[in-house]
């Protein structure tokens, strides 16, 4: 398998979890927010990988800021956007590279942590997003410097990013609807921490 074909089994794959997973984000968003995290999930990940099945595009950055772009433009809700900063970050971080190196798929999802935060102004451990996403980077790094395959790496990372959205439970919610919970909060998951889990479970199945 290509890189480039990798970069879109990914998207594929993502866009696919956050389909199965439709009705599940959507209950749990009901509890903390809008209850339209399934949707905005799944229309923008099938929008980000409709955009690039068929790409002639080689620049792997460039098709990252592709699938980026397709997204904000068909959720343009604060997930959305913030999701589609990450892709547009990645993209920024990779532009140039027609092969990647298992160190480039580090860097694509470090990137893509830095383009949420940056945009979003959350900290780890104020139940979001990242609280979920993080633990998944870092166990992903830490595989691949220890010379695990990719896949190893990849399965290593999605059990991390799991264990990082069930580890919400407990956490004072700083951001959003959930933070007029208060200390009712810390009794709560957290919708986009587990939206984060997806994405590593996805890119478990494409690698």
């Amino acid at each position: 398998m290509t890189s480039k074909s990798m970069v879109i089994e990914f998207l594929h794959q993502a866009s696919e979890i956050m389909v199965e997973n439709k009705d599940y984000l959507i209950s749990i968003d009901s509890i903390v927010g809008d209850a339209d995290l399934g949707l905005t999930m799944s229309d923008g990940f099938t929008a980000a990988y409709d955009a690039v099945k068929d790409s002639d595009q080689e620049d792997l950055g460039k098709l990252l800021y592709a699938a980026g772009k397709a997204m904000s433009i068909k959720v343009p809700s604060t997930m959305g956007t913030l999701m589609a900063s990450g892709l547009m970050q990645a993209a920024r971080a990779l532009r140039g590279k027609t092969e990647f190196s298992d160190d480039d798929w580090v860097s694509l999802f470090e990137a893509y942590e830095q383009g949420v935060q940056k945009l979003g102004k959350a900290k780890i451990g104020e139940k979001t997003f990242l609280d979920g996403f993080d633990p998944g980077v870092k166990a992903l790094k830490d595989a691949v410097a220890a010379g695990k395959s990719l896949k190893e790496a990849a399965a290593t990372a999605a059990v991390a990013a799991e264990n990082g959205f069930k580890s919400t439970v407990g956490m004072l919610a700083i951001h959003g609807r959930a933070a007029i919970r208060g200390e009712e909060s810390r009794k709560l998951e957290d919708p986009g921490a587990k939206v984060a889990s997806l994405i590593f479970q996805a890119f478990d199945k494409a690698m």
